[in-house]
Parts: structure tokens; sequence; C-alpha cells
């Protein structure tokens, strides 16, 4: 081999830069943001695990359910009835988009499409005078 030298240097430059985003970024994990969770401790729809992995599958499911077929009443694992509605249901609990659905959407990364349809709810302004 007339070039191994060259050769070898190529590759440890690059496995340099190809591992340098690992150690620059090593231990520099970003906290999860802390939400804002309903204060009469409601039991919520589902179990708690399932609801932050699969919220999403859910509420896709409902609103096939509600707009496709008609059907409005969900019945979770506990057997308990629920209205299929993402502002009746959840946000009767869930009262602040801002401090508990936003926080983890942006936390993640992810522009969930529920606000194309639904209204968002009203943020009320404290300390302002008319």
């Amino acid at each position: 081999m007339y070039n191994s030298g060259k050769v070898i240097i190529g590759i440890i430059i690059f496995l340099a830069v190809f591992a340098l985003p690992i150690w620059y970024n090593r231990g520099a994990a970003v906290v999860p943001p802390k939400l804002e969770l309903p204060k009469d401790e409601k039991q919520c729809v589902e179990a708690t695990a399932y609801m932050k992995a699969s919220h999403m599958e859910m509420l896709d499911t409902w609103r096939n359910s509600v707009v496709r077929d008609g059907a409005r009443v969900y019945v979770s694992t506990t057997g308990k009835t629920y209205n299929m509605s993402l502002q009746n249901t959840c946000l009767a609990c869930h009262k602040t988009k801002e401090k508990f659905c936003d926080r983890c959407h942006n936390y993640l990364d992810v522009a969930p499409d529920c606000w194309d349809c639904h209204i968002a709810p009203e943020v009320k302004l404290t300390g302002r005078t008319k």
C-alpha cells in the first residue's frame, strides 16, 4: 500500500468529525418540561403512561369515530364512559393549553394539527386594567 498513511489519517479525521457532535453535546440533555396538571386530581381518560405515549393516536381515533361513524362515547379500560371531545373532555381538566399541551409539544418539536379545526382556548390575561 503506497498511501496507507494518508488513508489512516483520513479515517481518523472522518471519525473525529463524525463523533464531534456526540462529544460536544455529552451531558447536555434538555430537562423535560413540568406540566401543569389538574389541581382536583381527577382520573384521566386512561392511565398516565398510556396518555403520555399514545394520546395522539387516541385523539385521532376519536376524531375518526366522531366524524365518520357518529360515535361520541368512549369507554375507557376502567369501564367509565367519556364524551369523545378534545375541548369538552380533555380541556375540561387541562385548562391551560400553553401550560400543558404547548410545553410538551414545544419540547418534542412537534406541531399537531388540532387547532386547525378546534378553537384554541383563550388565554386569560391577568393584572391588566381597562
